[in-house]
């Protein structure tokens, strides 16, 4: 199967990808418009915008992709709070955002600089400043109206994505937070084919809590997983009103199906948080002002606040963790199937279990990845666990507990 970020946009279903060997020469290359260049090899041959990307943002710490399965689920919302929240969390760390929502760029509004135009010079396109330590880009500040529609096809819009990452001069940064369309499309497949090289952190996923948001949202998570981008975790927006005299909770959006919550524990992946609906958001939104200043008692603002908390210690924590080595000898099922490891735990010697430390090997066996890194992720209860002092070394993160050898 081809590389989904391989795969040209106008090419035919059963594309092998240009990076194939078969590329051009398969009969699903007939009648496809990139076959001569395919057959020719002329694509065989690295993308330079990745090292450009690469290479502009070296001085970035961390790349934050914020996307969501379908639209109207409060994305650049929640972008625009994430950015203002990190900016406001620490005066010293610069944090910028870039909007790569072509075709439907909202961020310079919520932001409040709807009118402002960036300006080029030698080092690259000037980023507007929201605050000091807060910057946007967006494809919104080169349109002559802001009613002036962008009809451009993939390639067009790749090329403006690789601009912004490649010709921007950001600075140094702590944070990009990145502004992305609904769905799985050409800037998805763009912004996964340059990030991944130059180090993306993951990517946050905004949903809200009924079913029909839901589907969309479970095919989002699928399409990181099938590129290597890891989900730092889902946001349910929108998932009650509260009233601001009684303070009662309204489901304005019923979870029939459990919401994101339960959708995170089918899927295994995190939940950072829920946060309420508040048409005083709507209004900040629409004027551009920072809602988390400006209205500090809203339960939005608590609520997010929360959120923050949550990813932040779970991106500092998974961080570290991919560092962690599993004893080779013990785990041999890195690149196994679920299933598979699971059949292989439950059927192992317990020598080797006493070997680790344990028991008994009752144990549950998740292989997780992190881009082309693969873990093993052991959850044992504490009945299971004897003292292993001097002997190993356990590493404990909630319920998961990694073991490696000293």
């Amino acid at each position: 199967m081809a590389d989904v970020t391989d795969v040209p946009s106008d090419a035919p279903e059963h594309c092998p990808g240009t990076e194939s060997e078969s590329a051009g020469k398969v009969s699903a290359c007939q009648g496809c418009p990139n076959q001569d260049i395919c057959a020719s090899g002329a694509t065989k041959g690295p993308d330079p915008g990745v090292a450009l990307v690469k290479s502009r943002l070296s001085s970035v710490k961390h790349k934050i992709l914020v996307l969501s399965g379908k639209g109207g689920v409060g994305k650049s919302t929640f972008t625009s709070l994430l950015a203002r929240g990190l900016a406001a969390n620490d005066l010293d760390k610069n944090v910028a955002v870039l909007d790569i929502d072509i075709c439907g760029p909202s961020i310079p509004r919520v932001m409040g600089v709807l009118d402002e135009q960036v300006h080029q010079s030698g080092s690259g396109w000037s980023p507007v400043f929201v605050e000091d330590n807060l910057s946007v880009m967006s494809i919104g500040f080169l349109l002559g109206s802001p009613d002036d529609a962008v009809i451009w096809r993939g390639p067009k819009k790749n090329g403006m994505i690789r601009q912004f990452l490649s010709e921007v001069d950001w600075g140094d940064l702590d944070y990009l937070v990145i502004d992305t369309p609904p769905g799985t499309s050409d800037e998805h497949l763009s912004a996964a084919q340059y990030l991944l090289g130059a180090g993306l952190t993951g990517a946050v996923v905004v949903t809200t809590p009924q079913e029909v948001a839901l589907l969309d949202v479970r095919k989002e998570i699928d399409f990181c997983r099938k590129v290597g981008i890891r989900v730092l975790g889902v946001v349910e927006n929108m998932s009650a009103f509260v009233c601001p005299k009684c303070k009662t909770q309204s489901n304005i959006f019923p979870a029939n199906t459990g919401g994101a919550r339960q959708m995170c524990g089918e899927l295994d992946v995190p939940f950072l948080g829920s946060l309420p609906l508040d048409p005083r958001l709507a209004r900040s939104c629409d004027e551009g002002s920072n809602f988390l200043a400006d209205i500090p008692d809203s339960p939005v603002v608590a609520a997010f606040n929360n959120v923050l908390t949550v990813l932040l210690r779970d991106k500092n924590r998974s961080s570290k963790n991919r560092n962690i080595k599993i004893d080779s000898q013990l785990f041999r099922y890195q690149k196994k199937t679920t299933r598979e490891t699971k059949k292989e735990m439950r059927g192992a010697d317990n020598r080797k279990f006493a070997k680790a430390g344990l028991s008994t090997p009752q144990a549950t066996v998740h292989t997780v990845s992190y881009g082309c890194d693969f873990l093993l992720r052991i959850f044992i209860k504490s009945k299971y666990i004897n003292s292993i002092e001097g002997k190993r070394k356990t590493i404990e993160e909630n319920s998961f507990i990694f073991l490696h050898k000293i």
